[in-house]
């Protein structure tokens, strides 16, 4: 069932728009990072939530949406997302590892395909601009936007051999597809326990 959620949970970057997102769904899907693991605990991360048109629109302004798509700018009008969630680092609770605002995102993103929604985490900020639109304090550093809503678009993973291309890509019916190495290709070496 786990492996399912994770294969339901792609990348999606084309939605319905009018599909809203409530303000209660965003901050569930908080909640799951918030109650997820964190270095040494020490719970570094804040969260900007947004389901305003204006809001989202601002914060479409500053992303980029997919870099081996280079001839695409990212979804129309009518096919963006519905929602965001913007996560951000307390700059005087630095994360220990590095890794919370991965987890994070994993867990917003799982949460959502449990809902029948989709995202795309996107690092590919215009962040000095962002945080002069939304107002964001000193102290705080964005580090992910996390875009939301109803998936309009089909993604597939497809199995690759070694030496092929990792570079997604769209077919002619706009079905979008995801090269993942085989499992074999990946593990290095495994040690069996003997007695």
């Amino acid at each position: 069932m786990l492996k399912d959620m994770i294969i339901k949970n792609r990348s999606y970057r084309r939605f319905y728009e009018e599909h809203g997102i409530t303000k209660a769904t965003l901050l569930s899907l908080v909640d799951l990072a918030r109650i997820s693991a964190s270095g040494g605990n020490k719970q570094p991360l804040r969260y900007i939530l947004s389901n305003d048109r204006a809001m989202n629109q601002a914060i479409y302004s500053t992303v980029s949406w997919a870099g081996y798509l280079a001839h695409w700018a990212g979804p129309e009008e009518g096919e963006r997302p519905s929602g965001y969630i913007i996560i951000l680092q307390d700059n005087n609770n630095k994360m220990v590892g590095g890794v919370d605002h991965g987890i994070a995102a994993q867990s917003i993103l799982l949460g959502a395909a449990e809902m029948d929604l989709g995202g795309c985490i996107i690092a590919s900020i215009q962040r000095d601009k962002l945080g002069v639109a939304l107002g964001i304090p000193e102290g705080y550093e964005i580090l992910l936007v996390i875009a939301l809503g109803k998936p309009k678009e089909i993604v597939v993973i497809e199995e690759m051999n070694a030496g092929d291309d990792i570079k997604y890509w769209r077919d002619e019916q706009q079905v979008h597809h995801v090269p993942k190495r085989k499992l074999e290709d990946v593990v290095l070496y495994c040690r069996e326990f003997t007695e």
